[in-house]
Formats: structure tokens, C-alpha cells, sequence
């Protein structure tokens, strides 16, 4: 099996269909930062030493750069890439049987621009380079940013353009099959300035059948295939309507009633267009009781069936202070993704600096996650934010009973209301996001910068490493994270950092489990 990887990202959905049986075709992503990582682990090649000897990379091609070397391409500003019919340096080859199994560095946008004026370039891909039966699958999750719950959610962002740039790309290569991972929030509908709902989710699948591909469409959950993260996601599975013909007298029952629906939606899409109105599609949602069914007894059954993965198993071997032994899931998560380089020693662990201050912020939030009482952590917020300087009597009596780490380093409990009191003046903060993990539990779907969560052991008052975040999200110690670790201020905009390639990435074993359901269709 084969695939092409859009908004391939540090290669956490790659990493996962690799693990079970699919090819690299060509890879594409916008970012220099997120490019590095996903060269160093698939094609073991390292652009930062390449860069210093000022060597050009063999696996990693800019479709087009304002700099002609490589060490001032690693910290451009993806957002200001030359256009290709611009003056630029590029690197994509006359030859373009050269691109096989590489990674274009660039916007999606100008790779189909290049395409859509390139024929011989459109025929390769669509060929596989050559590969028996053509090409299988075009996957990727295609940044949204406008479509999480957590942005603007505006409905004519920029940033909401990329599944169409995405349904551009399959039009263009034709494979068997789709595969496009987004934010959950993608499924709740917007309001444009008329107070008409959009449903965005609607609008993709609708692209989608419009250029012949069957839509299924689903609201998983990473937790439920093995993840030790709460981590909803939207998936679409587009089956190109001759390829669905093929498959379609193998379906058991219980896919063909799936995909009936579907084609009902299709056959829609064909008569009315894009006017075709809201409400002919419904997706399934592994969340839902009702929706179980069509999870468990389809080729979809690998979304669902893993036992739940704590914090604890993820990261425990990884503590300071008297960590344990591997759990079954690390040893299993190392031994599963084989085809990376073997590394003597764990990366990506190095500790940050966290002052005094915020480490009895740290207990503190250690503390409140235990309670797990909103009412609670809203009472002693109000006085971390100056709203006022008292506790209420019946919670001060449960805060008593827990230990709150001192100036002096110790974890003690407070013998007064009055004296816990001015302990929380004197810690004062404006965010109330941070949380401290809960050990025996996944950790929450919002991991993508340090600041989002600390340590839950209360001899770890600290936030994660990059290592550690990188474990809950499925990816073994041998996948290495590139470039710089964090960043700040307006680099925000275009860096993606090693936290932020972890954060943004598709869980490796989400990946695999999505591969295996693919493949059932192939």
C-alpha cells in the first residue's frame, strides 16, 4: 500500500501508516521547523548539520525559497515563501521521477499550482511513481485553526481554506482513497454575518463527493484506540466511486447500510451542487452509544477497541525522583514503530527551568486537580486573580487536609484559614488553564505548548518535556523532535517548535489505527 502525506507536520500520521504496511509517496508541509523533524526520522538525515556544513539536503526539496542555501531556509517564515511563477531558489527537479518517496517543503497552495500546470507531474502521482495498481491513498489533517473551539471560529479565514486546497490535490491525483484528520471543532456550525448557520464539516464532505469520492465521515476519540490523551478528532474516509463499486460486494452488513447512506448523499451532491442544503449527512460518532455499533462491527473497529491508557503508564519511567520501571504501554509503543533509527539514549528530556513561585503554583494545581471540584478551583482562582482575599469556610475545610509546598521546600499542611489565605496572595496569576495532570486518567486534548499542564506527582513540580508530551501522544523514544524547543512573541505566527510539532501532530497509534481501517478498504 502506498500514500501520499499532506500537512505531513513532524510525521505523526506517516509514522502510523507506515507502521502498518503503507509506502511514502511524497510527503508535503509548509514548515522548515516541522520539516527538519520529519527528515531527521524518516530519512535519517540531518539538515541543521547539513545547513553548517553548508551542504543542500537530498530528501527534503523547497518548492521555492527566497534563499538559495540552507541554513537561512530552516528559519524562514513559511508565510513568506516566494510564489513559484516568482523569483526564488527551487529545488523541484526536471526529472520528476526524482520526487519519488521525498518531501516538498512549501505551501499546498503553490504544489497545486505546479501541478495544475504540469501534466507529466500530475500523471507520476497519480501513477504512484510507477507503483503497481496506482495510488492508494492521499492522507493528511489539514491545519484549521478557525474550525477549533479554541480560535475565532470565522467562517472566511484563511486558515479554513486548506480542505479545499486539500480536495484540489485529490482531484487532481485521483487515489483509491482519502483520509483527512481535523479539530473536533469542525463538526459545530458557525454563524456567518447573515446569523446563518455553516457547517463546515458538511461543506468538506460535500467537496468531496462533488469530485467523486464517497464520504464517511466520524467523530473519534484518540483515547479509544490507545492514546493517553483525551484527544477528539474529526475524521472524513473519501472511497473514489469506482474503487467503492469494487470493494462494495465484500461489505458486511453493517457497511454497506454505512455506505448506502453515503451514496444517497453522493447521488445528492451530483443533482443539486453545492446548494444541496444542510441535513443529508449524518457522521458517526464513536462518543455515542447508538453510533458504538457501526464502530465495533465495521472495518472501523480498530477506532474503538483499545483499553484506556493512563498519564501514569505514558510517562512514569520517565520522573526525577524514583521513577518506575516501563509500563506494558511504553515497551509495546517502542517495540511497535520498528523502522526508526535505534537511539542509545532518550531525547527530547531535557527539564525547564521553573522558578520557586511557580512551583507552589505547580502543588497548588496538583492539589485542585485531585479535588476535581469546579467550585473549588473557582474559589481559590478568585484570589490567585486579586477578586477578593477570602475563602469561603466549608472549602478552606477542604483544602486543609492536603500538603502545599513552603519557601523552604517542604510539602506541609497550612495550620490556618487566614495564613493559607495570604499563601495565595502571595502567588498571584491571571491564567486559569494550566492544570496539573491526573495520573490514573488520559491527559486532556490541549498539549501543544509547556505552559498547558505540569507534572502530577507532587516530587515533580514542574511542566512536561517535549519526551514526555511526545509519549502521550503515542510517539516512541526513538522519534527524535528537531529545531528549536519553544518559541515566543510574534514567532508564534510561523515557528512550529518541538512542543508545538507534538502538539499539532496525529497520534502515532491514532495513525495506525486509522491505516489499518484504510486498508480493509484496499
Amino acid at each position: 500500500m502506498n500514500h501520499i502525506e499532506l500537512f505531513a507536520g513532524c510525521g505523526g500520521l506517516s509514522l502510523g501508516l507506515e507502521s502498518v504496511g503503507f509506502e511514502l509517496v511524497l510527503a508535503n508541509e509548509l514548515s522548515p521547523m516541522a520539516a527538519e523533524t520529519f527528515t531527521y526520522n524518516f530519512f535519517n538525515e540531518d539538515l541543521e548539520e547539513k545547513a553548517n556544513q553548508n551542504h543542500q539536503p537530498e530528501n527534503a526539496l523547497w518548492l521555492n525559497s527566497k534563499h538559495s542555501s540552507l541554513k537561512p531556509r530552516l528559519r524562514e517564515n513559511p508565510f513568506q515563501f516566494p510564489i513559484v511563477t516568482q523569483e526564488g531558489f527551487s529545488d523541484i527537479p526536471s526529472n520528476f521521477k526524482e520526487l519519488d518517496g521525498k518531501l516538498i517543503v512549501g505551501s499546498i497552495i503553490e504544489l497545486n499550482r505546479l501541478l495544475e500546470c504540469s501534466k507529466e507531474l500530475v500523471d507520476q502521482l497519480k501513477g504512484a511513481f510507477g507503483r503497481d495498481g496506482g495510488l492508494d491513498l492521499v492522507s493528511g489533517g489539514p491545519p484549521c485553526q478557525s474550525f477549533s473551539m479554541a480560535g475565532k471560529r470565522e467562517k472566511n479565514s484563511d486558515k479554513n481554506t486548506l480542505p479545499w486546497e486539500f480536495a484540489n490535490f485529490v482531484k487532481l491525483t485521483k487515489p483509491k482513497l482519502v483520509l483527512l484528520e481535523n479539530v473536533t471543532g469542525i463538526l459545530r456550525a458557525f454563524k456567518d454575518e447573515n446569523g446563518n448557520s455553516f457547517h463546515a464539516w458538511y461543506e468538506v464532505a460535500k467537496v468531496f463527493a462533488s469530485i467523486e469520492y464517497v464520504p464517511i465521515c466520524l467523530h473519534v476519540n484518540a483515547r479509544k484506540a490507545g492514546v493517553a490523551q483525551n484527544r477528539p478528532r474529526f475524521i472524513l474516509i473519501g472511497v473514489r466511486e469506482d474503487h467503492y463499486q469494487h470493494i462494495k460486494p465484500r461489505l458486511n452488513d453493517t457497511e454497506s447500510e454505512m455506505f448506502s447512506h453515503s451514496m444517497e448523499f453522493y447521488s445528492k451532491v451530483d443533482k443539486y451542487g453545492e446548494n444541496l442544503e444542510f441535513g443529508h449527512l449524518n457522521y458517526y460518532d464513536s462518543n455515542k452509544s447508538c453510533d458504538l455499533s457501526y464502530f465495533e462491527q465495521s472495518f472501523l473497529n480498530e477506532l474503538v477497541n483499545s483499553p484506556e491508557v493512563s498519564v501514569r503508564e505514558a510517562i512514569d519511567d520517565l520522573k526525577v525522583h524514583n521513577p518506575s520501571e516501563p509500563s506494558g504501554f511504553v515497551l509495546e509503543l517502542n517495540q511497535r514503530f520498528k523502522n526508526l533509527e535505534n537511539r542509545t539514549e532518550i531525547l527530547n528530556h531535557e527539564l525547564r527551568n521553573n522558578s520557586a513561585i511557580v512551583k507552589r503554583r505547580f502543588r497548588l494545581y496538583q492539589v485542585l486537580q485531585q479535588i476535581g471540584e469546579r467550585p473549588i478551583t473557582q474559589s481559590v482562582f478568585r484570589i490567585l486573580k486579586n477578586e477578593t482575599d477570602t475563602l469561603e469556610e466549608n472549602i478552606w475545610n477542604i483544602l486543609s487536609g492536603f500538603q502545599y509546598l513552603h519557601e523552604n521546600g517542604e510539602l506541609s499542611q497550612f495550620k490556618c484559614k487566614l495564613e493559607f489565605e495570604n499563601y495565595l496572595q502571595a502567588h498571584p496569576t491571571k491564567k486559569q488553564t494550566q492544570k496539573a495532570l491526573i495520573a490514573e486518567s488520559p491527559a486532556p486534548a490541549a498539549l501543544s505548548i509547556p505552559d498547558d499542564a505540569c507534572h502530577y506527582d507532587d516530587h515533580e513540580l514542574r511542566v512536561l518535556t517535549v519526551r514526555e508530551m511526545a509519549r502521550i501522544q503515542s510517539f516512541p523514544d526513538n522519534f527524535v523532535f528537531r529545531s528549536k524547543i519553544t518559541t515566543g512573541g510574534q514567532m508564534r505566527k510561523f515557528e512550529v517548535p518541538q512542543y508545538t510539532q507534538v502538539g499539532n501532530a496525529v497520534p502515532p497509534i491514532l495513525g495506525a489505527a486509522l491505516g489499518s481501517c484504510i486498508s480493509k478498504l484496499l
